[in-house]
């Protein structure tokens, strides 16, 4: 199985986490909840492309983020590769970025993911949860950690919001509670957002 590389992250995070906090300004409450620590899944609702960049600038660990294997095959392809990015294949069940993502796990690393499996363009609040969030974090003894984002990336956004929610573990839930309260947990958050 292929290493994941870090020495990208570590060495752009401190330089790119500065400006993007600058630029776009997002609000990031409860980043307190995030365990620093211990095998963790950060999860929660894919509405624009620089939604990790809120997830990553919100904790000191180094997340390796599930993203589609295109991200992979274009210009920015480097990019992707040395910040430790779990290429996915969206087209199949990818069993080797499970597997990649579940290594990182049993080593008590962090794996940031979207649920919803896409960027959500609808009119949908919510899209449906795939299963594999859960399936992962059953597996490994993952902690969830569940966040919502809402709001509008631009220059200095006065809305730009993200929330996490209180970490919890599958435990006993069958996937499909736990899948259910994961979809409940994020929607809640970002009803939070908004009021």
């Amino acid at each position: 199985m292929k290493k994941l590389n870090e020495w990208g992250y570590k060495l752009l995070k401190p330089i790119l986490g500065p400006i993007y906090k600058l630029y776009y300004h997002p609000q990031i409450i409860n980043k307190e909840v995030i365990p620093q620590r211990g095998p963790i899944l950060i999860v929660g609702n894919h509405k624009h492309l620089m939604d990790q960049c809120s997830i990553i600038v919100a904790t000191k660990r180094v997340v390796h983020y599930m993203a589609k294997k295109e991200y992979f095959e274009g210009k920015f392809a480097w990019f992707f590769k040395i910040t430790g990015c779990i290429s996915v294949d969206r087209s199949t069940h990818d069993d080797e970025a499970k597997s990649l993502a579940i290594a990182v796990l049993n080593k008590g690393g962090a794996v940031g993911l979207f649920p919803e499996g896409t960027r959500n363009k609808t009119e949908e609040f919510l899209l449906p949860f795939k299963f594999g969030t859960v399936a992962m974090a059953q597996k490994t003894n993952a902690t969830i950690v569940p966040f919502g984002v809402t709001g509008d990336y631009k220059f200095r956004s006065k809305n730009l919001k993200v929330r996490f929610g209180t970490p919890f573990k599958v435990g006993d839930m069958s996937l499909e509670e736990a899948n259910q309260k994961l979809y409940e947990e994020v929607s809640n958050l970002m009803k939070a957002n908004l009021q």
